[in-house]
């Protein structure tokens, strides 16, 4: 089977429902990164094809979401470093907005490369800081960040 007829099928697959396209979506990727071995190419095609006109109608709402997707040369540039600076913003977000939007490779290349160096650098250091704990402050670090995932899984079921 042929990479296009590849991407064909997995778009088939992500048209009949949203909340069935995004577990296959999320499913497949996962395969694909512990197989290694499988080029995700043509899921991400199939993926640009699918959820990028599904983003566009879902961010007419969102004045910075659509911003993003429309805004082109310098203020472009501006844009995606200031949203790489701000650390609770998804990075891939980010990345699918400027690729289905309007924005240049270059000038998207260019303000991620400088807008990500000081969240590499925070990340750095703080990996740094917790690889050199102890075995207690591991085992502290672990249960509060298994706390906080209960929590945030709990919170979503209980606003739906």
């Amino acid at each position: 089977m042929g990479r296009q007829q590849l991407e064909q099928v997995v778009v088939e697959w992500l048209s009949t429902n949203e909340l069935t396209a995004i577990l296959i979506s999320l499913s497949l990727n996962i395969v694909i990164s512990v197989l290694d071995v499988i080029p995700s190419v043509f899921l991400t095609a199939a993926n640009l094809e699918i959820f990028g006109f599904w983003l566009r109608d879902k961010t007419q709402n969102h004045h910075k979401l659509d911003k993003l997707l429309l805004t082109t040369g310098k203020e472009a540039f501006y844009l995606v470093i200031s949203l790489r600076l701000l650390p609770y913003i998804p990075s891939g977000l980010v990345t699918f907005l400027s690729v289905v939007g309007n924005m240049s490779f270059l000038i998207f290349f260019l303000a991620s490369t400088l807008g990500k160096v000081p969240a590499i650098v925070l990340e750095s250091y703080s990996t740094y800081q917790v690889v050199n704990l102890t075995l207690e402050g591991k085992v502290i670090l672990a249960a509060l960040a298994l706390i906080l995932i209960f929590y945030v899984v709990r919170r979503k079921k209980s606003t739906r």
